[in-house]
């Protein structure tokens, strides 16, 4: 469902913000971080929502931040919050308003007409969060409901939480829910961004943690720390290997294809149309990144 006009974009390294923190939003100017998430909901307390939402929708406005893929996180549906923080986020228009705690097709219906009614432009795109097993359940539903949905955000701490797990390397308890997620992403055909990592002090347990989310197909990370994006847009970018071998197999089967074959072969591997589109997709997953240069 994502909207044809509206150009790949890399997320691999996807930051975390408070939106009370004028150092932190600075800061963010200068980090070579894809996306942000201006946040209002958890790093913000509740004496400071209303000045972080000031400072986020200015941040939004004022174009300091470059390259930088810019998106608000609203405090929840139900919350004393979450009326005022969308109708001023839709205003200011960033290039996404996320949401925590989506729970339904339903309620991503009822947020995309709130975001209309508030002002937002056609750029404005919505990131569910998928926190709870109901979302997990629902996650292609959720991701479906809506032309203006472009990317599921795993909320792997309330997961925990909420399936009373414990927390171990290799997320075990969690994993046919990242899955479930990347699946229910890839049939709607949008973004999803896997949860953050808790320790920033523990750098092998982040790249093992990102190295699994790469392999199980997410486009890239959540993260809670500026230390963790350089690893981040490291292991979610193809590299120097993956980028030259995507041409040999598209070299490969186009010679084929001149020579009147079906399908190729490169180094004793058989190459068919679809090993094409997946040399093709890192080539423009590269490409894209290299413009961020």
């Amino acid at each position: 469902m994502t909207d044809p006009s509206t150009a790949y974009r890399p997320r691999r390294s996807v930051l975390y913000m408070p939106s009370s923190n004028e150092r932190a939003l600075e800061k963010a100017k200068t980090l070579p971080v894809d996306a942000l998430i201006l946040d209002l909901e958890d790093a913000v307390a509740p004496d400071a929502k209303e000045a972080a939402r000031e400072k986020a929708c200015a941040a939004a406005q004022s174009g300091a931040y470059g390259r930088r893929e810019l998106t608000i996180r609203v405090n929840g549906l139900g919350s004393q919050w979450h009326e005022a923080d969308l109708a001023a986020a839709a205003a200011a228009g960033p290039d996404a308003i996320v949401v925590p705690k989506v729970g339904s097709a339903d309620e991503v219906r009822g947020l995309v007409a709130a975001m209309e009614a508030a002002g937002a432009p056609e750029r404005t795109r919505l990131w569910a969060m998928v926190e709870t097993p109901g979302a997990v359940l629902h996650a292609e539903e959720i991701a479906r409901a809506s032309d203006r949905l472009a990317c599921l955000v795993l909320g792997t701490n309330d997961l925990y939480k909420e399936l009373g797990a414990t927390f171990v390397p290799g997320r075990a308890a969690i994993q046919t829910s990242l899955q479930l997620a990347v699946l229910a992403a890839r049939a709607a055909g949008v973004a999803v961004l896997d949860g953050v990592f808790n320790d920033v002090k523990d750098a092998d347990g982040f790249l093992a943690e990102a190295h699994q989310g790469r392999e199980m197909g997410f486009d890239g990370k959540t993260l809670i720390h500026p230390g963790q994006v350089e690893p981040c847009n490291e292991v979610f970018a193809p590299s120097a290997q993956q980028v030259e071998q995507a041409r040999a197999v598209i070299a490969a089967f186009e010679t084929a294809q001149a020579e009147g074959k079906g399908v190729a072969t490169l180094d004793g591997r058989l190459v068919e149309s679809l090993h094409v589109d997946t040399a093709q997709k890192v080539l423009a997953t590269a490409g894209a990144i290299a413009t961020l240069s």
